[in-house]
């Protein structure tokens, strides 16, 4: 007489070996971690403190909008960032394409000094100085009163000098991209004065060294010492030559950064050494700021600055602690829930818990090290909602399991089949997980970034443990008689497992 059976579950081999290897590799992370000392999780600046603006470049005369201009303003205000010495700072393209902005994040109390300075254009051109008048002048005549424009100066620029007033505080936020080859009307600094400004002559580009000084006689205070290249040099010995012997104010040079004039020497001889001054009445952190932002050049592109986010490190501190206590209530209230409803099973899953948090904060620790990546409150938010992926994980296997122990199967089996069906559902969950978190961190930016990072990355970490941890542990679990008898807290009792008895039936 023969007979049909159904073919027994592959069981897994050597379960003990997997989580031992498991445990190692652990193990020789932490070891890593030390070695490196990657003992503390980089804290993003919501939680830290500091400040955090957005660059969004905008269209300019003569600068087209490319991805690769917005790569060479990344890296020269990466270089600026690094000059000042400033620890931890980031400097970031964020978003796709010509779309792209820049983020700037500066820890610390002096992060919107540095933000400002970082994301200057730095023109810097020597222009002569055509007229000159006060900041609400009417007219570039020498006598103040006719309305003939001075010599050089066509009506339509004297008109624009005349509407610019340089005492409105809106004109003095300077970012000018104007073409050097053009005459323009411009405001000092300061708003004390406006000009009539002729093609520049020499450019920013023709500077070789910046750097600050002090007049040691107290004369002009701090400077900016600038050496200029071999075509500069040529190029400020014409300009200075031609300039001498004309009267004021077109014996003057005016240094114009970023569209607003810095100062207006008077020139009373050739200047060929190749080396020039600019004062200004400058404070040391402002020469100093002036020199490393001239050193690395102009930044390619004009940006309009975008939102300002500064955080007191005492509000960093208590987000913090609002996110941990936030996760750690979380993670009890899932303990206690597996605990009271799967009873003994529910050890498997404060078991893979106390794994998966630790595999995430060893990989916030090395990550921290190597490609730079900071906890953010948004990141926090994302660990937490991926103890809900890792719970639904085990829940799946956990009742799939039970049910084949309520269709008579042995535990050991029920273990196995269970398994089979299981793991195709918790693969697909947490893909679709993972896509989701890869999706928003391509397409969004700021924050949101953040928590898809967390969120792909736990989702990763919940497959890793699941396969290598949880399932291994049940099936070791499986051959300890509380569990394969049913014991009545090991989660596998009748009552647990809402089989009636006949008798109860009845």
């Amino acid at each position: 007489m023969s007979a049909i059976t159904s073919k027994p579950a592959k069981t897994q081999k050597k379960p003990g070996r997997t989580i031992a290897i498991l445990l190692v590799a652990l193990i020789a992370f932490t070891a890593l971690a030390f070695v490196q000392g990657s003992t503390k999780v980089r804290l993003g600046l919501d939680l830290r403190g500091g400040t955090s603006v957005t660059l969004t470049p905008r269209p300019s005369e003569g600068a087209k909008i490319t991805t690769a201009a917005i790569d060479q303003a990344v890296s020269i205000i990466r270089q600026r960032v690094n000059s000042l010495g400033v620890a931890e700072s980031e400097v970031a393209a964020q978003g796709s394409g010509t779309n792209r902005q820049i983020v700037i994040s500066v820890p610390g109390q002096t992060g919107q000094r540095i933000v400002q300075l970082v994301g200057q254009t730095a023109e810097l051109r020597f222009r002569q100085v055509l007229a000159q008048g006060a900041p609400n002048a009417t007219t570039t005549a020498a006598d103040g009163k006719s309305a003939t424009p001075a010599a050089g100066i066509t009506p339509a620029q004297n008109a624009q000098y005349a509407a610019l007033d340089c005492s409105n505080k809106t004109n003095l936020q300077g970012g000018s991209t104007d073409s050097p080859d053009a005459t323009v009307i411009a405001c000092d600094r300061k708003g004390t004065a406006k000009y009539v400004l002729a093609p520049a002559q020499v450019l920013g580009n023709m500077i070789s060294k910046a750097s600050a000084a002090i007049d040691q006689q107290g004369a002009s205070g701090w400077y900016v010492l600038l050496s200029f290249n071999g075509v500069g040099t040529s190029k400020f010995g014409a300009l200075t030559t031609s300039v001498t012997k004309l009267p004021a104010p077109q014996n003057e040079v005016a240094i114009v950064l970023d569209g607003l004039v810095v100062s207006a020497p008077r020139i009373n001889e050739a200047i060929n050494g190749g080396s020039a001054q600019i004062t200004g009445n400058f404070t040391q952190t402002e020469s100093s700021d002036l020199a490393n932002v001239l050193k690395y050049g102009a930044l390619p592109l004009a940006f309009t600055q975008g939102e300002v986010l500064q955080v007191s490190p005492t509000l960093g501190s208590d987000q913090l602690h609002a996110g941990l206590l936030a996760g750690g209530l979380g993670l009890i209230l899932v303990l206690l829930y597996s605990l009271l409803y799967y009873k003994g099973l529910g050890l498997v899953t404060v078991g893979s818990l106390v794994i998966s948090s630790s595999i995430t904060f060893l990989s916030f620790l090395l990550l921290g090290k190597w490609i730079g990546f900071t906890l953010t409150l948004a990141g926090i938010a994302g660990a937490i909602v991926s103890i809900g992926i890792t719970a639904d994980s085990f829940i799946v296997y956990f009742e799939r399991l039970r049910d084949e122990v309520r269709e008579g199967k042995s535990l050991r089996s029920a273990v196995e089949t269970g398994w089979t069906r299981a793991r195709h559902t918790i693969i697909v969950a947490d893909l679709v997980s993972l896509i989701a978190a890869v999706l928003l961190y391509f397409f969004a930016v700021g924050s949101v970034r953040g928590f898809a990072f967390t969120l792909g990355l736990t989702t990763l970490v919940d497959l890793v443990v699941v396969f290598t941890f949880t399932k291994p542990l049940v099936t070791i679990l499986a051959q300890i008689p509380f569990f394969a008898n049913g014991s009545k807290q090991s989660g596998f009792s009748a009552k647990s497992l809402g089989i009636v008895s006949g008798k109860e039936s009845n």
